[in-house]
């Protein structure tokens, strides 16, 4: 297990990536974290932005009781603001929102009017030091992935193939895209450490096919590498069957039906993965208390699909599955950005 210490070297990390962010003397930076963050992060948050010379202070809030009786993960969607106007207006007046909630402000309610108010949103993942510094920001990468942005952008169909079984077609039309590289220099936006993700929210009724999870792939609500095989029928974002022998198809149909409802088993949405120093396998190498299984969203030539919500198609529901998949072909009309789990052309940098 690894220790909760403060280490120089992970001082001189958060320096680096707050250089990235473009934090200067005087800035005045809100650290949001919740009774539950991990404090080590906290503390080195402080200490680096103390030492660039910048106006730190500490939003902590209580974690709020739980709202159901299903564990929730991997949503992206922190409960700790609550709505709380006085707490939007602190950190909407900030330069930079230094993001330490357990979950993120992905996709919570309060983060569109944090945004809106010319804040910028770095949420850095619930990991421990180590792998963070592992997947320290990369500004190669920024290119890399705005280009991949652009694709999506552009793209009218998303198509994804692999050995294994999987044939997925996604209708791209009016796909919200989005993207991180692990930086967060510009105003009205929200990036993620580890980042190096494109991301599409497809319109309701776009998604479409077979997703077959192999051994190997991943699924980081549970944390966990599929040892068999699992395969979801898709039709108009549904899944309307989860197949599959063994504990990995027993676990998700079983975390599906918990909760009751239809949108659980929605598509969210899908992308592929960016980040080199990301390992599909690290987390075989780390306590569970000690990943949020970020890094597996982002390695580099994953197809990334998820169901849950999408306020794009008017869909919510706590329940969120993120399943980054090894070996697929993700072809762009006629452009193929992935092949085989490969990166291809300009985004392979």
């Amino acid at each position: 297990m690894l220790s909760d210490r403060i280490e120089g070297k992970w001082i001189d990390l958060f320096v680096h990536t707050f250089e990235l962010a473009k934090v200067t003397r005087g800035d005045e930076i809100a650290i949001l974290s919740e009774t539950q963050s991990r404090q080590i992060n906290v503390h080195l948050a402080e200490l680096a932005l103390l030492r660039l010379g910048a106006k730190p202070f500490h939003v902590v809030l209580p974690t709020p009781p739980l709202q159901v009786r299903v564990p929730v993960r991997s949503t992206g969607a922190t409960p700790a603001l609550q709505g709380m106007k006085t707490v939007v207006s602190a950190l909407s007046q900030s330069v930079m929102v230094v993001d330490l909630t357990v979950e993120g402000l992905m996709h919570a309610p309060e983060t569109p009017a944090i945004l809106g108010a010319g804040s910028r949103i770095l949420y850095i993942s619930n990991d421990h030091p180590e792998q963070l510094e592992r997947c320290a920001p990369d500004p190669a990468l920024r290119d890399r992935v705005h280009l991949g942005m652009d694709m999506a952008k552009r793209a009218t169909e998303m198509r994804v193939t692999s050995v294994a079984g999987t044939d997925l077609r996604v209708d791209m039309r009016d796909a919200f895209v989005g993207g991180t590289w692990g930086g967060c220099d510009t105003p009205g936006t929200l990036e993620n450490w580890p980042g190096g993700l494109v991301v599409c929210f497809p319109k309701a009724g776009s998604v479409n096919g077979t997703l077959v999870m192999d051994v190997g792939d991943f699924n980081c609500t549970f944390k966990r590498n599929l040892e068999r095989p699992v395969r979801l029928v898709i039709e108009n974002d549904f899944a309307v069957a989860i197949e599959g022998d063994g504990l990995d198809a027993e676990l998700m149909r079983g975390y599906f039906e918990a909760w009751g409802d239809r949108n659980a088993y929605a598509s969210s949405h899908v992308g592929w993965g960016m980040n080199a120093s990301a390992r599909w396998d690290a987390m075989v190498a780390y306590d569970k208390r000690d990943t949020n299984a970020v890094e597996q969203r982002a390695f580099a030539g994953n197809f990334l699909y998820s169901t849950g919500a999408n306020p794009f198609a008017d869909r919510f529901t706590l329940c969120h599955f993120d399943l980054p998949m090894r070996k697929c072909t993700v072809t762009l009309d006629n452009t193929t950005v992935v092949r085989d789990g490969v990166l291809q052309g300009a985004l392979a940098g």
